[in-house]
């Protein structure tokens, strides 16, 4: 089983990947240094291994999917079953020559930069590279950045970075000039689909609607598929917003999706908050229902914090899905008032879809759409959720 199996919509990009992972590129042959050249597209026939390289594509394209296959690639030493234990190890994140910078907060801490950093000066152990892997690159902060650019700028003759980030412009700009951009596309419905079928065993009807309603985001369209809850709250999110008559009904409806938001945000992290604090109190010898000694209260005290502030960006997430799934609501009211209702995502709800389309004139349909990029931009700048939903609610009334 190849590494690259598992990817869908990114032939170009796999391309040029697997060109440059390609046994023949020795470390020898790895520039030290500047990237050379930036801006290379998906496109792109080159297949010239560099140091440190930029992943760009809109959320769901398989930025991280497709910087771990790189990553096992490189770390592959060239044998079947050397290369399937060197896949599962990255898969595991266990590789001892792989590095993975990634946060469930806010932002990525600047120690932890610092630490990578540190890591990426080794040697490597077993195989041709030492690789670092930076999963949300944009959610550094511009002092952080600063210190992996100093070691994007010198950086040891095998170590390769794989950076992961929406654009380009998520990045500063001195970031940009050293690493190789490969840029992906969105997957079309049908691949996302095919995916959920051959990965996952989700029945052909089911993957099809949920790869459509995900808007062919694969992260999102696999929890759509495996759990008939979420496909629960998410309908219920959209019939809430074409229920909407009135100012009461808008308040009500934005206090429904703050509580949506956070059944799912519990969903997600519930289950694995439990099992990470079991592991936790296994490894420091405490048997499951005592107390924990005084001396180890403050290792599980961190853990509680990390957490918690892993609940905190998941419930921002949740409200960011559910806004993203209402800007899919409305678009396919505009496509119904233009008559396009071929291209209508949400089918289900055609029915709701039809009135919504038919109670008002098309530019207030505009003004719905604007209202929902204004309350994502308002909670980005940490405005209440609460007030910010409510706002963009009231534009969605009809009578």
């Amino acid at each position: 089983m190849s590494v690259w199996d598992n990817l869908t919509g990114q032939a170009d990009a796999i391309a040029v990947f697997r060109a440059a992972a390609a046994p023949q590129q020795s470390a020898a042959d790895a520039p030290a240094g500047t990237a050379g050249s930036t801006g290379i597209s998906a496109s792109s026939t080159s297949a010239s291994m560099t140091h440190a390289w930029l992943i760009t594509g809109p959320p769901g394209s398989g930025r991280s999917n497709l910087a771990f296959a790189f990553a096992a690639a490189l770390l592959s030493p060239g044998t079947p079953a050397e290369d399937a234990t060197a896949e599962r190890l990255v898969e595991a994140r266990t590789h001892p020559d792989l590095v993975v910078l990634a946060t469930e907060g806010v932002i990525i801490k600047m120690e932890s930069v610092k630490e990578a950093v540190k890591r990426s000066q080794y040697s490597p152990s077993v195989g041709r590279y030492r690789v670092i892997v930076v999963e949300d690159a944009d959610r550094m902060v511009e002092r952080t950045s600063n210190v992996l650019l100093k070691a994007l700028e010198e950086p040891p003759e095998r170590t390769v970075w794989i950076l992961c980030a929406p654009s380009e412009a998520d990045l500063l700009p001195t970031i940009r000039s050293r690493v190789r951009t490969v840029r992906l596309r969105v997957p079309s419905v049908a691949d996302v689909a095919a995916l959920l079928v051959a990965r996952e065993g989700v029945d052909p009807v089911i993957a099809e609607r949920c790869a459509r309603e995900a808007q062919s985001h694969i992260g999102m369209a696999r929890r759509l598929a495996t759990n008939p809850e979420a496909r629960e709250r998410r309908e219920e999110t959209l019939k809430a917003a074409l229920g909407i008559r009135g100012v009461s009904y808008a308040v009500n409806a934005a206090a429904r999706l703050l509580a949506i938001a956070g059944d799912d945000a519990k969903a997600i992290t519930l289950e694995r908050d439990a099992a990470e604090r079991e592991g936790v109190l296994r490894s420091l010898g405490v048997e499951p229902g005592k107390s924990v000694p005084p001396a180890l209260r403050g290792q599980i005290k961190a853990l509680e914090d990390d957490q918690k502030r892993r609940a905190t960006r998941s419930l921002r997430d949740g409200i960011d899905r559910i806004l993203v799934d209402l800007t899919s609501l409305y678009r396919d009211v505009i496509m119904v008032q233009f008559g396009r209702e071929n291209e209508v995502i949400n089918r289900e709800l055609l029915v709701g879809v039809r009135a919504a389309a038919a109670a008002c004139a098309t530019v207030t349909t505009l003004a719905t759409l604007d209202a929902i990029a204004i309350a994502r931009q308002r909670i980005e700048s940490n405005v209440a959720p609460a007030l910010a939903l409510e706002a963009m609610l009231v534009s969605a009334i009809r009578r």
